[in-house]
């Protein structure tokens, strides 16, 4: 009798070398309508930005949280991703949101990803949206996990970001099954 398949766990894929030159991005941020905003783009830092549309709104018109939630992943993110080395890729783990003022149709929103602590395989971010007034409206934070490509060699070595000291040695942690 054969046996079945193994189950293999997603990975994240390698995102492009430069996130900056990714205005528009691929698969569901595209069909959302968001955008990175390459001027604003540096290491550890990102925005996004999109203008509120009819599919964006909730049964009380004004924007579902999930929108929210999205920016603030994408935001920060691509921020985390702005600090991988060319070896390492990400996901996130948890992120909270916090709703200060709904959105309504056709406001722009921003946010913000900034990177608050790099680490070997977990890094950490905070966000910030607003609107095109600069009011805030929204708030999040959350974690991310880092994986190294290159399963028998540890995490890719990386810079300082906002603080956050490169580790020194290989990872001592036991490579996740491919």
């Amino acid at each position: 009798m054969a046996k079945p398949p193994a189950k293999i766990e997603p990975r994240p894929i390698r995102p492009p070398e430069d996130w900056r030159k990714t205005a528009v991005m691929p698969g569901f941020h595209r069909s959302v309508g968001f955008e990175i905003d390459p001027a604003e783009a540096r290491p550890g830092r990102c925005i996004v930005r999109g203008r509120i549309e009819a599919m964006h709104l909730n049964i009380n018109q004004v924007v579902h949280g999930g929108v929210y939630c999205t920016l603030l992943d994408t935001a920060m993110g691509a921020a985390v991703v702005t600090t991988l080395g060319p070896q390492e890729v990400t996901a996130t783990t948890s992120i909270y949101v916090d709703f200060i003022r709904p959105a309504r149709l056709g406001q722009v929103l921003s946010a913000e990803g900034v990177v608050t602590r790099r680490g070997r395989n977990i890094a950490f971010a905070d966000g910030k949206i607003q609107d095109e007034e600069g009011k805030l409206m929204g708030t999040g934070r959350g974690t991310w996990y880092i994986w190294s490509l290159s399963p028998e060699k540890g995490p890719a070595p990386r810079g300082t970001v906002q603080g956050a000291a490169s580790p020194a040695g290989p990872s001592k942690e036991t490579p996740p099954r491919p």
